[in-house]
C-alpha cells in the first residue's frame, strides 16, 4: 500500500479522497503556475505544420512549461517533507520523483491537448470542453502510474472518477477566478 489511509485522521473529509486530492495537487499546481509566468518564447517557435497551424500556439511557452514543471515538483516535495506519513512505502526521493512526474505529466497534457485543439482548427484561447480540462490529468496520471504501477490499484476508477469530477470543477473556478484578476484573457 503506497499511502496510509490514517494519514489524514481528523481532517474532516473520506480519508482516501483528501489523500488523492493530496496526491494531484503538485499536477494541478503545474497546470495553474504558467498563466503567471508567461514568458515570449514559445515552445513551438512560432512554428507551423503543414495544415497552416502552429503546432501549440503563441499561449505555450518555455517559460511557462519549466515554471509549471518546478512549481509541481517544489509543491509535491514540500508535502512530502511536511507530511512524512503520506505515501510511506515510497522515500522523500521518491515522492519528489512522484511530484516532478506530475508536474511533467500536466505540462505535457496540457501541450498534447492544445497540440489537438490547432489540429482541429480552433485557435490559441478557443475552448473546447474536456479538452481545456482532462489531457493534464491524465498523462500526469499515466507518467506517475508507468513510474510507481502500484498507484493504479491504489487509485481505482473510483479514484479516477473522483479526480476527473474535482479537476472539472476546480479547472472551471480557477479560470474564472484567474480571468476576473486580469490573468486571463478568456475564463476557461
Amino acid at each position: 500500500m503506497i499511502w496510509s489511509k490514517t494519514a489524514f485522521i481528523g481532517f474532516g473529509f473520506p480519508m482516501d479522497y483528501l489523500a488523492l486530492l493530496v496526491f494531484i495537487f503538485p499536477a494541478y499546481v503545474a497546470n495553474a503556475v504558467p498563466v503567471l509566468f508567461a514568458g515570449k518564447t514559445p515552445i513551438d517557435l512560432g512554428e507551423s505544420l503543414d495544415d497552416g497551424h502552429r503546432f501549440f500556439g503563441k499561449g505555450k511557452t518555455v517559460r511557462g512549461f519549466l515554471a509549471g514543471v518546478v512549481a509541481g515538483t517544489a509543491s509535491g516535495a514540500a508535502i512530502a517533507y511536511a507530511q512524512p506519513g503520506f505515501l510511506p512505502a515510497l522515500s522523500l526521493w521518491e515522492k519528489t520523483a512522484l511530484a516532478f512526474l506530475l508536474g511533467v505529466g500536466a505540462m505535457l497534457g496540457d501541450l498534447a491537448g492544445s497540440f489537438v485543439k490547432r489540429r482541429l482548427r480552433v485557435p490559441s484561447g478557443g475552448k473546447i470542453r474536456f479538452l481545456d480540462q482532462m489531457p493534464f490529468l491524465l498523462v500526469a496520471l499515466l507518467l506517475s502510474v508507468l513510474a510507481f504501477p502500484e498507484l493504479a490499484t491504489e487509485i481505482g476508477l473510483t479514484g479516477l472518477g473522483f479526480l476527473v469530477v474535482v479537476t472539472l470543477v476546480l479547472h472551471r473556478t480557477v479560470n474564472w477566478v484567474a480571468h476576473a484578476a486580469g490573468l486571463k484573457k478568456v475564463p476557461w
